[in-house]
């Protein structure tokens, strides 16, 4: 798949992030990437088989003080290559692409791993409200 195919099901993606979040998504960066360095992996202590789909850089906003400002962006990088190695289809990868990128923008929101995941769970069920 070409970098523009791939970034066009990120950006197709980004509209399964509830509205009520995307509406308070500011100063934030969307970037593709090829795969994660090496040395990320190791800082993470992430190994083969395991991979990285994604990472967020930043300040969560509850971690911000009054003095936070004039910053560049926080960051979202989506991990191409990772992704089409795990997927089978354009169908997996979009659907892929889109909990990666709810669980990175947890992150930016300061939430904890479990209350990403159970807001993945309950969105890939319908349940989540979309106002």
């Amino acid at each position: 798949m070409t970098r523009a195919e791939f970034e066009r099901l990120v950006a197709e993606a980004v509209d399964l992030i509830p509205k009520r979040f995307r509406r308070e998504m500011k100063n934030l960066a969307l970037v593709v990437e090829d795969a994660p360095s090496a040395e990320l992996l190791e800082d993470m202590e992430i190994e083969p088989p395991d991979s990285l789909y994604g990472l967020y850089h930043g300040t969560p906003l509850p971690e911000r003080t009054w003095g936070f400002g004039n910053n560049l962006p926080d960051r979202i990088t989506i991990y191409q290559q990772p992704i089409e190695e795990d997927c089978d289809d354009e169908d997996e990868m979009r659907t892929m692409i889109g909990e990666t990128l709810i669980h990175e923008v947890g992150h930016y929101f300061g939430m904890s791993e479990e209350q990403i995941e159970d807001i993945e769970e309950r969105y890939w069920r319908g349940d989540v409200d979309d106002q």
